[in-house]
């Protein structure tokens, strides 16, 4: 193995030279893409492109990095044959930039061939256009599975920046490729990154406008997307405006920078216009990407059709989205909310230190259809509700404890799913007015001795009393200790986690 790493600091030279190399495309644009891809592509009846992939999620169990995993004989071999093989192929090479802050901005650096331009069309949206050397680069080789005694793998160096793809054709292949990286590398920064969306709230506070920065950590299809894109139907000057959707990287001083600065990557099944008009105008967009959505041979749209899968997804821009900002980065995050579905939990708590890091080791949610469609819709547990990070999982949660305690960031819990077993509904308007009150400051808290947690007496909009959890079960006091206890042996596992913050558990 040792040998192997060495090796390992020569991959980045086995990579193509992009200017010099005759069968790669470099930099193509977007009209060049779509030209290419138009042997994959049905027109949509908004005059947008779709295309249908054959792997439909990520694949994580075919997934390793060389921090965490150890790579075999036959990891390595693969390698090298990708590497060797580039030759074989006509390639796409697009480069972007993750990330604007100067901190934490990479050059990105994508191959793809030249027949999967689609890949590239869908990527090269999400982000800007990026110049110099790469940071990171990516060769993804979707039919590389298809070639006697291979199978799919997905191989990270994340020392060196690089990402093998061998055997996927899915886009959040290549974007999360990059997006583990740009994590990978705040965390080295002394920050961390996080799985999460953020929003600035300008809201009235005693009598004077204010901002006030939020940040919302939760696994894909929980209501992420929708809660970090709502206006919050607040009228001028008050207003709320997205900065990112999806990873951001959190700093010693609290800012929170965002990575992708030209486009979102959203999951469309039950895109609705009427609960979030936002996102629907902008996936209508002729300038969108639709990926694995439901469309008719006359172009018709479907988002709520999830027969070729219940993960869906559009690459939509920026500046098709109304309530998107110009910048991406927070200078400060005032408050953290960690999204959950677990129906134990009430529709919102405020949470001390200790507790947040608690509720970040715990990633409690349920499986979507983006990690395992197989497994859609039970319980999971996902550090950080990232499911992308490099290294021991337990440093994480300190360094997440250091930062919200250094920087008094507010941390929250919020449930975006029902209470108890009578599935008392939490809505969209509810979630929405829950935001509105923190950022405006006017819910008022008390301490429950049953939950161990600060609940709200009240708040504008949202009937609370009705969705007290121990109302919504026969038998709370039971089904509490139960989760408690699951928690903490969950916990114990973490051997590098400080044993202060798994003595939280609420």
């Amino acid at each position: 193995m040792s040998s192997q790493r060495v090796e390992t600091s020569r991959l980045e030279d086995d990579f193509p030279d992009p200017e010099a190399a005759e069968n790669v495309l470099y930099n193509p644009t977007f009209e060049e893409l779509r030209e290419l891809a138009s042997h994959d592509e049905t027109t949509t009846e908004y005059g947008s492109a779709r295309y249908v992939s054959d792997q439909k999620s990520r694949s994580a169990d075919q997934t390793k990095n060389l921090v965490d995993d150890e790579f075999d004989d036959a990891d390595w071999g693969a390698i090298a044959d990708a590497l060797d093989g580039v030759e074989d192929h006509d390639l796409v090479c697009l480069d972007r930039v993750v990330g604007r802050h100067p901190e934490t901005s990479f050059v990105c650096r994508l191959f793809v061939p030249t027949e999967y331009a689609r890949i590239a069309l869908a990527w090269g949206k999400m982000l800007e256009p990026a110049e110099g050397e790469p940071d990171f680069q990516t060769l993804q080789l979707p039919e590389w599975d298809e070639r006697d005694g291979n199978r799919r793998r997905i191989r990270v160096l994340p020392d060196e920046g690089l990402t093998f793809v061998l055997g996927s054709d899915y886009t959040g292949e290549a974007k999360k490729s990059f997006l583990r990286l740009y994590m990978y590398r705040a965390k080295q920064m002394g920050g961390l990154g996080i799985h999460a969306g953020s929003k600035r709230v300008t809201i009235e506070r005693d009598g004077e406008l204010t901002d006030v920065g939020q940040a919302f950590l939760g696994l894909s299809a929980t209501g992420k997307s929708t809660l970090t894109g709502h206006q919050c139907w607040l009228d001028d000057p008050e207003g709320a405006e997205m900065l990112q959707d999806d990873v951001c990287a959190l700093l010693p001083d609290g800012q929170v920078t965002g990575s992708e600065g030209n486009g979102l990557y959203i999951k469309t099944i039950g895109l609705e216009a009427e609960e979030q008009p936002a996102l629907h105008r902008a996936a209508t967009h002729d300038s969108a990407v639709l990926e694995n959505v439901a469309v008719d041979e006359d172009g018709t749209v479907d988002f709520d059709d999830g027969s070729l899968t219940t993960n869906g997804r559009a690459v939509i821009l920026r500046d098709c989205l109304d309530t998107a900002a110009d910048d991406i980065d927070l200078d400060e995050v005032d408050q953290m909310f960690f999204i959950t579905r677990n129906p134990i939990m009430p529709p919102v708590a405020r949470l001390s230190p200790k507790q947040a890091a608690v509720a970040f080791m715990l990633g409690e949610s349920i499986q979507t259809s983006a990690g395992d469609p197989d497994a859609a819709g039970e319980s999971i547990r996902v550090v950080g509700t990232n499911p992308f990070i490099v290294g021991p999982e337990g440093e994480e949660g300190n360094r997440f404890y250091d930062l919200i305690a250094d920087n008094d960031v507010e941390t929250y819990v919020i449930n975006t799913g029902y209470v108890g077993e009578d599935e008392a509904d939490i809505g969209v308007e509810d979630s929405v007015n829950i935001l509105v009150g923190a950022a405006r400051g006017d819910i008022e808290w008390t301490h429950d001795e049953t939950l161990e947690m600060d609940l709200p007496e009240s708040v504008p909009g949202v009937d609370v009393e009705n969705l007290y959890p121990p109302e919504h079960f026969e038998d709370y006091e039971s089904e509490l200790a139960e989760m408690r206890a699951e928690r903490r042996e969950y916990l114990a596992q973490f051997e590098t986690l400080s044993d202060d913050i798994k003595e939280a558990v609420y």
